[in-house]
């Protein structure tokens, strides 16, 4: 299945896909962390038809009962026994400065306290990822840390 990944400068990431009865079905995923679901209007696609905002644990929830990637879901539930201690989804835009580097390349660990704990590619999870595994325009990268560290975190993955 071709899930197409948008990153939406300054708020998030889009994903979607067709279904095989021609409807597309996506998920926009906040910086600050809050979802949203989308349907597009089955005679325009580009037009949105319905849309949810659903908080983590709904997203959970859905996930769950949709039977996605659970990595996410584990990792947010995860959280849940540690305070002050979050996953962001972070997208890493086409043009990034890490775009076509590695992991090991962005030093995120040493720079933020932060730790980057899978990477979504084309709806694919890439759980754990080494420090050589090569970043592409349009992964979604999923960190682990405290506020300020996620938020450093985005920073440079946005700006370097």
């Amino acid at each position: 299945m071709d899930v197409t990944v948008t990153p939406l400068p300054g708020l998030g990431t889009r994903q979607d896909f067709t279904t095989r009865s021609g409807h597309r079905i996506g998920v926009i995923t906040y910086r600050d962390g809050r979802f949203e679901l989308i349907v597009s209007d089955h005679e325009d696609p580009d037009k949105v038809a319905a849309s949810v905002d659903l908080t983590t644990d709904e997203t959970s929830a859905l996930a769950n009962l949709l039977g996605a990637p659970q990595l996410v879901a584990k990792l947010t539930e995860q959280q849940r026994e540690v305070t002050g201690v979050t996953t962001w989804q972070l997208p890493l835009a086409p043009g990034s400065p890490y775009d076509g580097r590695t992991l090991g390349d962005t030093e995120m660990r040493t720079r933020t306290s932060a730790s980057i704990v899978a990477v979504v590619r084309d709806g694919t999870v890439h759980p754990s990822p080494r420090p050589d595994f090569l970043f592409s325009g349009g992964d979604l990268v999923v960190v682990v840390g405290t506020s300020k560290g996620l938020r450093a975190a985005a920073e440079i993955l946005e700006k370097g």
